[in-house]
């Protein structure tokens, strides 16, 4: 339950009024504008005297959902969304916070993207803000409470506010001062100075938004320092895009003072990195300042005050804006994580060898029991080291990557498998080169590996200088100098293990969690089985799974179940939208007496449709499917496994994925047995 004695917060809180909010906004002041509780799910209630709306345990239980809808909206400019928000809970720790998630919904996707989620308590208004980037598709805000443990639990929305712009834009002129916050000193602090109310230390004559004294602005000063090197810190909001462009402010300085007014970006782990320092005082006006800005992944932008003494005077700032061209006309452009990834698919990409000799060969090969396919589709291409001829004693071999920008923290993964060595040691690992390859780092390299599973290996780094990946593989010995296949290489910007990535869309599932939003009608010893590693019957089933190596993947245990008998694995309910979906996912099937797997499509009150069907065994390997189909009907996927004439019939699925539009592939079915061209409305088992 919200006390009363939080309307006053919430009125000096109050950010516009209800009758000027852009669309997507509310201020909840009689109503709850465009957006409505969906019928479903518990309501919101709007406070007797405005200014909220809430769910709590005085009328829905724990673990009950209350879900807000907004009407249809667009953002072809980035907009920026910000909710005000609170969560209470009973003394203590419960076990079960409450939680509130927001989502964006497409207008051509079948389910929801989580956008950001909060479930610490709080004893006053919270703000959240959140960066949408700019988008021609049209979209719906879903707003989702789930009431934690305890009697007094609620969630309350004060005001939720969508404008053009960028989140880490600020001129300061409404109470909310756009999410920015300042890290509590007890000498020195960033106030806000200028409008109606003056005090002795708000000594600027004017802001510089709107030129008069009315306006306002953020400014710290030294006359309460007690030591030396006393800091105060302005922090902005997190980003929650990618975005690379200039960013630019108005300062003063007072003149003739011992002061330090730094610009540091701090990523989610904490990291500092200085953008920007004052070079000099310049003059007594307000100064602008242009800062080249990258955030390839969330970060916070401070704005640091550091005094020498008392005598260190004020500086002031005002008007933060961003733009995404270059500072003073530059045309650089940002780094593309993209180019530097590779499948192997097509080409090398823009990864290269040693002119030496060829020590990693782009290879395609039909899946046996000595060798795997590839791990992008089964049967693609992959690259192999220490073939027979390649494989001489001591022979290194390198595969470089393209250059990597310094500063920039990166995750590199990608997918090994090794075949035959007797000792692991260094026969793959993983180096950083600077440019001018006077300096290397090993950063990874393959301890113990079970043989001939595609393993997934992971690994953060950054380094000030401009880098290189560099793989290598090393032939130690005529009798150890097994093979080493290579496939996937990604890079993306940010950490592999950041805290604050978001779990994945409800469209995709890797199982290595849990089984996601699949459900089953019954469970038993024939139902669906999530499992790593081998399966218990030999010459049948995956050796590993096909995310990682050592994660887990669905299957069917055929020893527990008899000639026919099937098992089915239902998505949750997908909205039906227009246009077309593409579900891709892998599948395993390897086995003499493997069965059949189904996959249909189910809508609301009709029967099911099959879209898609393998007969028979297909592969040792993962192979990928893609399944492209209509539906404007709320539906559901399910996987049929049926279980084949003899115990090695295992079949196994992995890594399910939803995505709007067709697939952008046509599978290659070159590789499949001959049960694939079978007549699709033969009778089953």
């Amino acid at each position: 339950m919200l006390l009363k004695g939080v309307l006053l917060v919430v009125q000096a809180l109050q950010l516009a009024g209800a009758l000027d909010l852009p669309a997507g906004s509310c201020a909840f002041e009689e109503g709850t504008c465009a957006f409505d509780s969906v019928f479903a799910f518990q309501p919101w209630i709007l406070n007797e005297e405005g200014h909220y709306i809430y769910v709590d345990t005085s009328f829905a239980k724990q673990g009950e959902k209350a879900v807000l809808l907004s009407s249809d909206l667009q953002a072809e400019e980035w907009s920026c969304l910000r909710l005000v928000y609170q969560i209470t809970a009973a003394p203590g720790s419960p076990s079960h916070p409450s939680q509130l998630n927001l989502y964006v919904r497409f207008e051509d996707e079948s389910f929801d993207r989580l956008l950001w989620s909060a479930k610490e308590p709080s004893d006053s208004w919270l703000i959240a803000s959140l960066d949408l980037p700019n988008s021609s598709k049209k979209f719906k805000i879903l707003i989702e409470g789930i009431l934690g443990q305890g009697n007094t639990a609620s969630i309350a929305l004060f005001e939720i506010k969508m404008t053009t712009g960028y989140c880490i834009e600020c001129d300061f002129e409404e109470n909310h001062l756009c999410g920015f916050v300042n890290r509590w000193n007890p000498n020195v602090n960033w106030f806000v100075g200028g409008g109606t109310i003056r005090n002795s230390h708000s000594v600027l004559p004017q802001d510089h938004t709107f030129k008069n004294e009315l306006g306002h602005y953020m400014y710290v000063d030294s006359v309460y320092v007690k030591h030396f090197q006393e800091v105060a810190q302005l922090i902005s909001p997190m980003t929650t895009a990618p975005m690379s462009g200039c960013l630019s402010f108005y300062y003063q300085l007072q003149q003739g003072n011992d002061n330090i007014f730094s610009l540091y970006t701090r990523d989610v782990t904490g990291l500092y990195e200085e953008i920007w320092k004052v070079d000099n005082p310049g003059n007594a006006n307000w100064n602008l300042a242009e800062v080249e800005f990258s955030a390839p992944y969330p970060m916070e932008v401070i704005f640091e005050v550091a005094f020498n003494g008392p005598k260190g005077g004020y500086v002031a700032l005002d008007d933060i804006s961003f733009s995404p061209v270059h500072c003073q006309n530059q045309t650089k452009l940002p780094f593309s994580a993209v180019e530097a990834s590779c499948n192997f698919e097509e080409d090398l990409c823009n990864f290269y060898q040693d002119k030496e000799g060829p020590g990693w060969t782009r290879v395609k090969v039909k899946p046996n029991m000595y060798r795997a396919g590839d791990h992008t589709t089964g049967f693609g291409y992959y690259l192999l080291a220490n073939t027979k001829f390649t494989s001489q004693p001591g022979y290194i071999g390198r595969l470089y990557g393209p250059s990597l920008p310094g500063n920039l923290q990166y995750c590199l993964r990608f997918h090994y498998a090794i075949y035959g060595f007797l000792k692991m040691s260094d026969t793959l690992a993983v180096y950083i080169f600077e440019e001018n390859h006077v300096v290397q780092e090993k950063i990874w390299s393959v301890l113990e590996s079970p043989r001939g599973v595609w393993m997934q290996a992971e690994i953060t780094f950054k380094k000030p200088m401009p880098t290189k990946v560099v793989f290598m593989s090393l032939c130690k010995s005529f009798w150890d100098c097994g093979l080493v296949a290579l496939d996937d290489i990604t890079i993306q910007l940010g950490s592999c293990w950041s805290p604050e990535r978001l779990p994945p869309p409800p469209g995709e599932c890797t199982f290595d969690q849990d089984e996601c939003a699949f459900t089953q009608e019954k469970r038993n010893r024939s139902s669906w089985h999530r499992r790593r590693g081998e399966t218990p019957t030999s010459y049948t089933g995956p050796k590993g799974d096909h995310t990682t190596g050592v994660g887990y993947y669905m299957y069917i245990e055929a020893s527990h179940m008899v000639y026919g008998q099937k098992a089915h694995l239902w998505s949750r309910p997908l909205r039906g939208v227009p246009g077309k979906h593409c579900l891709t996912f892998f599948y395993h099937m390897y086995g003499a007496g493997t069965g059949l797997l189904n996959v249909y499509l189910k809508e609301e009150d009709s029967e099911k449709s099959l879209l898609w069907r393998r007969k028979g065994e297909q592969s040792i390997s993962w192979l990928r499917a893609l399944i492209e189909y209509s539906c404007r009907q709320q539906h559901q996927i399910i996987f049929e496994a049926i279980r084949g004439a003899s115990i090695r019939s295992d079949i196994a699925i992995d890594d399910v994925k939803f995505q709007a539009g067709p697939c952008t592939e046509v599978e290659d079915t070159t590789q499949q047995s001959s049960g694939y061209s079978e007549d699709l409305n033969a009778i089953e088992y």
